[in-house]
């Protein structure tokens, strides 16, 4: 267990907070009270995460797929298969 004042806490605050992490009690002192610090991790939303991107042409999942530069814009196209 581990007693800090808070003068103390104020110069170690990562250090405590590490420690806490780690599940070391730390406890901070202040004019006769007793505080505790502990660690509290998120409870899980549960909800699954679709994906944001799906690649939708064939082309561009094989890798077969290029840009044509023109003077005013880039057009993105699939390479043509060699015979």
């Amino acid at each position: 267990m581990k007693t800090y004042t808070v003068a103390m806490v104020r110069e170690r605050l990562a250090q405590a907070l590490d420690e806490a992490q780690q599940g070391q009690p730390v406890f901070i002192e202040r004019r006769g009270v007793t505080y505790r610090i502990s660690v509290e991790t998120p409870a899980s939303s549960g909800r699954v995460r679709r994906r944001s991107i799906e690649i939708l042409d064939p082309a561009v999942e094989r890798g077969q797929w290029t840009w044509d530069w023109t003077p005013r814009q880039m057009r993105f196209r699939g390479k043509r298969r060699a015979r």
